[in-house]
Formats: C-alpha cells, sequence, structure tokens
C-alpha cells in the first residue's frame, strides 16, 4: 500500500493484519476487511495467508529437495545439489552432537523444521509493499507474507514438538515414569504439590519459549522493515538515508533468520533428546 494513502499508524497497522477468513458478525462466512472484525471472527476464523504462505513453501522445500535427490549425481557435487548436500551434512552433524538415542524420525524432522522455519523467515527479506500491492490488485485486503511473524504459525509447530516430546517421554519411561517425574522431583514424595508445579510449568514452557522466540524475533524484524519503508516518504534526504540502512539491516537480518531457525531445530532436538533418556 502507498503511504501517500495512508496515515504511519494505518500504514503499519495494514502491513501487520493477516487475511483473516471466518463468521462475520451478520453470521455470513467471509474475509474481515478491519483488524476489529477480524477479532470478532474469534477462535475458528483462518489466517489465509499464513496457511497459503507456509503449504507455499513447504511444498517448495519438498518439490526442490525431491528433485536434487532424484538427480543426484556421484561426482562433485555443483549449484543445487552442493546446496541441498551441505544442508543435509549440517544437519545430520547437529542431530549426532545433540540427540543421544537412535530414532528415524528425529534427522528428518530436524531438517524440515530448520529449511520450513528458513524458508518462511526468509520472506521477511522481500521489499514490504510487494505482495501487499499484489494482493491489493486481486482485491485481498491483507497479505502478510511471513507466517513465522503470525504466533498462530509458531505456536502451532511448537504445539506439535510438545505432542512429540510427550509421545516419547512416554514410550520411552512409560506412564509411570513420565507421571513420576512430574510428581516426584526434584523434591521427593513429600515434594509432591511442588513437584507438579516446577515440573508442569517447566513441560509447558518449552513449547511456549520455542513460539514466542521465533515469534518475537521476526515480528520485531518485519516492524523494522515497515518503519525503514515509512521512511521513503519523507523527502529525498530521508528516503536515501532509509535505502541505506533498510540495505544494511537486510543483510544483519539474515543472521537473525537462520540463527532462529537453527535455535528452534536445536531446542527440539535437545527436547526430545531428553524425551529418550530412559527414567532411573
Amino acid at each position: 500500500m502507498s503511504t501517500e494513502a495512508l496515515t504511519s499508524s494505518e500504514y503499519i497497522k495494514h502491513h501487520l493484519q493477516n487475511l483473516t477468513y471466518g463468521q462475520l458478525p451478520d453470521g455470513s462466512w467471509g474475509l474481515a476487511h478491519s483488524a476489529e472484525q477480524a477479532k470478532e471472527m474469534g477462535f475458528w476464523a483462518l489466517n489465509l495467508d499464513t496457511l497459503g504462505m507456509s503449504i507455499f513453501l513447504g511444498l517448495v522445500f519438498l518439490l526442490v529437495f525431491r528433485s536434487v535427490a532424484k538427480t543426484a549425481s556421484s561426482g562433485v557435487p555443483v549449484g543445487v545439489q552442493n546446496f541441498v548436500e551441505w544442508i543435509v551434512e549440517f544437519i545430520d552433524t547437529s542431530v549426532r552432537g545433540s540427540f543421544s538415542g537412535k530414532n528415524p524420525l528425529v534427522a528428518p524432522l530436524a531438517l524440515t523444521i530448520f529449511v520450513w522455519i528458513l524458508l518462511m523467515n526468509l520472506m521477511d527479506l522481500l521489499p514490504v509493499d510487494w505482495v501487499p500491492q499484489i494482493a491489493h490488485q486481486l482485491g485481498l485486503p491483507f497479505f502478510k507474507v511471513v507466517p513465522s511473524t503470525d504466533p498462530n504459525a509458531t505456536f502451532g509447530m511448537a504445539i506439535a514438538v510438545f505432542f512429540l516430546v510427550v509421545y516419547y517421554s512416554i514410550k520411552m519411561k512409560g506412564i509411570g515414569g513420565f507421571v513420576g517425574e512430574l510428581t516426584l522431583q526434584p523434591f521427593g514424595k513429600l515434594g509432591l504439590p511442588a513437584n507438579i508445579f516446577l515440573e508442569g510449568v517447566n513441560l509447558i514452557a518449552k513449547p511456549v519459549s520455542l513460539a514466542l522466540r521465533l515469534f518475537g524475533n521476526m515480528y520485531a524484524g518485519e516492524m523494522i522493515f515497515i518503519l525503514i519503508a515509512l521512511m521513503f516518504g519523507g523527502g529525498l534526504g530521508v528516503g536515501l538515508f532509509g535505502g541505506a540502512l533498510q540495505w544494511g539491516w537486510a543483510v544483519f537480518h539474515i543472521l537473525i533468520v537462520t540463527l532462529q531457525a537453527f535455535i528452534f531445530m536445536t531446542l527440539t532436538i535437545v527436547y526430545l533428546d531428553m524425551a529418550h533418556q530412559e527414567h532411573h
């Protein structure tokens, strides 16, 4: 959207609003045309841009890696094959260093998490007005291109990790071992209420910290890009300074988006490793 058509506050709110589909106040179903309408739609509303971009980027990941796997040569890798092999080796090294158990699911899961989140985060490097302008031409009121700036996406991934942690904790330690960890540690039988509280908080904190860390960093990065974009409407001098600032922040932000994908993946491996440790 153009900064000439909106005030600074409206411009920021517009770029931070998801394309939400749900039940309107009159009972019909459709797209929300304001943040207030999106809020009124309640829990069952869907952020179509988050879902669409997540699925699209997931398909890009699968198609690229599948294509490389089918056409891989035994010689010296070049181009995309070299990049894909480097990522696979990097993930394999990370899993070997952080996961002490044996589970064929962990390495593919780590690879999927890292690449998928990295692709989501990299969307933040697109100029902030490009995709919203295209969406506007298509008749869509909003469109956020970075799924990881939506807490629904980050919490969804974190909750999936949480269920895996609980599943493998019960599988490896049994119901008795899992319940025992929650009720008997760290103070023994006499400290039962305190044990449940402390271990319960520790268990719930894992998915919450995963989700909020990724969302917070990416949301802040997106906000900075939006604020820099506002500078282009402040005259030639301010616009030139904003352009230089944008390039500088983009270079630094590449490190942030990569680091956030790595942290989410590494913590997932660590949590699953803890779940696989047998109860004594």
